[in-house]
């Protein structure tokens, strides 16, 4: 199990036939159980190359851009690369980030709806010229400090849904579209194109099909003012889902066909994070400390109770929670449920549970209410679908540190890498053997990314 590569910043493990990503995490939970019981992911990176090839095959021609925000870990970022992904940008960290892989400008776009003006000086000097606007405050800022750059009005989508709130919701009117062109045509500034963003919560299609049209309605409105527009960005809110990403081609390639079709000289592109990562993470937290609680105070309110009063209820404190890698449960549901990693009996009776992170603060509850077997301190429990949203800058609160992150990749995937002739020799240098009967002592490791 040697093979650790002390000159690089990570490690890939390639994985032989008779090897799976459950063996590495029973090894990794062995090794962790002696030697400190830290949270870890286990990365398949592998689920890019294969999502990546889903993507050519549905979406063609259109061109990912990654928001670097979504993942930032090196490993992702280098992949992602190696694929000829382009990177949607939010701030300097992710641009320099992104830059020190080899990126050319042209296949970055910084995409901040609210940027600081060192952040656009910067992103000038770098020859990272596109750029996202939806105010004419926002414009002059732009004209002000990177007057090369060349803009993409960010226009508003009808996607909110009667159960959504509308806090900070972005893109402007078509109304104001104009009020921004004249400004941008006083001020000297390039508008090239249009972005919209339709929610991965947005189940109505139809979204999409309002939003081409308002586009191509800005296309038509810049004609009048003399801009050149060549790009239009359809933005995020692909799920991962190889049904969803058919449904939404089936929605808009008639229109895009019909709206930008390819003499038009119109460059489509959108801005897939969560569909790339999400599913090729898997969190493994380590249970330190468990307590019998009352169960009408855990039962979410407006749910009746229906429990014999005999039973024990539980709650349990994780190595991890919301101010590390499930900051996203802080603004939205967790879309995960836990797996408990020790084997148990069919049979073995469930008790109501809930889940927290290590911080005892009220707000960092995982899962409010979940159905485990009695489980002990030093347990382990396994999260799948976390590579989104909580792998980019660390927090600090608490004390945090950022789990571990053990790369892996199929022979099968690496060889889908080589035939396609993106496998670099940068790249190669990362990785290293993982033979299928995977035996770990204290002192090996497979792969670390600070």
């Amino acid at each position: 199990m040697k093979g650790f590569l002390e000159d690089a910043n990570y490690s890939i493990g390639l994985l032989d036939e008779g090897a799976t990503l459950a063996d590495v995490i029973d090894n990794c939970i062995y090794e962790h159980t002696h030697t400190g019981k830290k949270a870890f992911y286990v990365g398949d990176l592998g689920k890019l190359v294969r999502n990546n090839i889903q993507w050519q095959n549905v979406m063609a021609p259109i061109k990912p851009f990654y928001p670097v925000k979504c993942n930032s870990t090196p490993g992702v970022l280098e992949i992602l690369g190696t694929l000829g992904v382009g990177f949607a940008c939010s701030s300097k960290s992710e641009m320099a980030l992104v830059q020190d892989l080899g990126i050319s400008p042209e296949n970055i776009i910084f995409t901040n709806p609210c940027k600081q003006a060192s952040q656009i000086k910067y992103a000038g000097k770098a020859g990272i010229n596109i750029m996202t606007c939806d105010n004419d405050i926002e414009l002059k800022k732009i004209s002000r400090n990177h007057p090369n750059a060349k803009l993409l009005l960010h226009i508003a989508t009808e996607d909110i849904t009667a159960g959504e709130e509308m806090n900070m919701k972005f893109g402007t009117t078509l109304k104001n579209c104009r009020h921004l062109m004249e400004c941008a045509k006083e001020l000297g500034v390039q508008i090239v194109g249009v972005k919209f963003h339709v929610s991965s919560s947005c189940k109505d299609l139809q979204t999409y099909i309002h939003a081409i049209s308002d586009a191509r309605c800005v296309f038509d409105m810049a004609e009048e003012f003399g801009f050149k527009m060549n790009m239009l960005d359809i933005g995020g809110g692909f799920t991962g889902s190889e049904l969803q990403l058919e449904e939404v081609n089936h929605v808009i390639r008639p229109l895009l066909d019909v709206y930008f079709p390819k003499e038009s000289g119109v460059n489509v592109i959108a801005e897939p994070g969560c569909y790339y990562v999400s599913s090729a993470f898997t969190l493994a937290v380590n249970i330190i400390a468990k307590k019998t609680v009352e169960y009408d105070k855990l039962l979410p309110s407006g749910v009746e109770q229906t429990r014999n009063d005999d039973e024990p209820v539980f709650t349990y404190y994780i190595n991890d929670g919301v101010y590390g890698s499930f900051a996203s449960k802080l603004s939205e549901k967790l879309n995960t449920i836990p797996e408990v990693h020790k084997k148990y009996k069919e049979d073995e009776p469930l008790f109501a549970s809930s889940l927290w992170g290590p911080s005892c603060d009220e707000l960092d509850q995982i899962v409010e209410n979940c159905l485990l077997p009695e489980l002990s301190v030093g347990d382990w429990l396994i999260f799948d679908n976390m590579g989104s949203g909580t792998l980019g800058e660390q927090s600090t609160f608490n004390d945090y540190q950022r789990p571990l992150i053990y790369y892996m990749m199929s022979f099968s995937d690496w060889d889908e890498m080589q035939d396609a002739g993106i496998a670099s020799d940068t790249l190669m240098k990362n990785f290293f053997f993982v033979p299928s009967c995977i035996q770990l002592s204290p002192g090996d490791r497979f792969s670390t990314a600070a």
